[in-house]
């Protein structure tokens, strides 16, 4: 049965994730506390495991339900050999049927990425005419922020994934940030056309061709990627992946440097004081669990894929963002776009 026509489910891998299932069941708890709207959370694991925690947190009469599933793939595994495991049995992989059977609406995962990445290619399949899936994230800018695709899903990647990319990064912009007219950058290593590696110059090329649609703004360079001088920016999965836990580590490093500088004299101390809530806002939006997970876009089906040290504010947050991807319709509005702007092929020379 459609969405539409009954209650939203997200099926959440309690499983997954680096600080055990207790913090992953919190978190759907949490979420349906304080998220509007009427929609149920299947915890999928161990259900041992899952109602004991039930049984300790105490939550009011809530809409939980569990599916067993008590296998995990480990952090540090590699999922195609961990996949070929009775498929049944392991939390992701059953996260991801329950959403190709029609059972749940989205998966929440903060498990190996590879293995959500595989589980919803095989259990979902891609889009009509995509031919990879990525996966999005938002990251701050001066003005709000933008959409950064691909983070982690494909390594290498071929001038027209890079294309497609650009299309479904815009609408995510469109209808995640609620963006009007996003502009798109190729993120490149400088901002003429000539530069870069062969798979940068092939993509420009194609990108430049469909410029007007895109809104398609050409080549941006890594320090214009938090200076908001494109709303989406577009990679392949081994720059993003790198760009996004670099810009995280600077960003504790950053914290940390400024914590000891504030011990050095009573004058920085009161000066910190008085700037206490200006830090805390600057803090809020550059916290992962502040937006809870990344989106793969380009399957059928919403996944969210969450860090592997993720709270439980995280994991609320995270099905806040599966929520907001099911009442918009982001897989049937991708699809439509994609077919309607004829990006499923290669644009017309300019």
């Amino acid at each position: 049965m459609p969405a539409a026509q009954r209650r939203i489910r997200i099926a959440v891998d309690v499983m997954g994730g680096d600080n055990g299932p207790e913090v992953i069941v919190r978190g759907a708890v949490e979420a349906l506390r304080t998220i509007d709207g009427d929609f149920d959370i299947l915890l999928v694991g161990d259900e041992r495991v899952v109602w004991d925690i039930i049984a300790r947190l105490k939550p009011e009469r809530l809409p939980l339900f569990s599916v067993h599933a008590p296998e995990q793939i480990a952090m540090d595994e590699k999922a195609p050999r961990a996949l070929r495991r009775e498929k049944r049995g392991v939390s992701i992989v059953r996260c991801a049927t329950l959403v190709g059977e029609g059972r749940a609406d989205a998966l929440v995962s903060a498990g190996n990425t590879g293995a959500v990445v595989t589980s919803s290619l095989l259990n979902l399949g891609r889009m009509p005419g995509i031919q990879r899936p990525a996966i999005g994230t938002t990251i701050p800018t001066p003005e709000g922020r933008c959409v950064m695709l691909d983070v982690g899903a494909n390594a290498d990647c071929k001038p027209m994934h890079l294309y497609q990319f650009a299309h479904m990064g815009r609408i995510f912009a469109q209808l995640v940030l609620e963006q009007e007219n996003p502009r798109v950058g190729l993120l490149n290593i400088g901002e003429e056309e000539t530069k870069g590696s062969a798979l940068a110059q092939a993509a420009h090329k194609l990108l430049a061709a469909d410029r007007e649609r895109l809104n398609f703004v050409g080549n941006v360079e890594g320090r214009d990627i938090f200076a908001g001088r494109a709303d989406v920016v577009v990679c392949d999965g081994f720059t993003g992946n790198v760009i996004l836990k670099l810009a995280g580590g600077i960003a504790n490093v950053g914290a940390r440097m400024a914590a000891h500088e504030i011990k050095r004299s009573p004058l920085i101390r009161l000066g910190a004081l008085l700037m206490k809530p200006a830090l805390a806002g600057i803090k809020r939006r550059f916290d992962y669990e502040e937006y809870g997970g990344a989106l793969l876009v380009g399957t059928r089906g919403i996944s969210v894929i969450c860090h592997g040290r993720s709270s439980p504010r995280a994991i609320r947050n995270a099905v806040r963002v599966a929520l907001r991807a099911i009442r918009g319709d982001l897989e049937g509005t991708i699809t439509r776009v994609l077919v309607e702007q004829g990006a499923t092929s290669l644009p017309a020379a300019p």
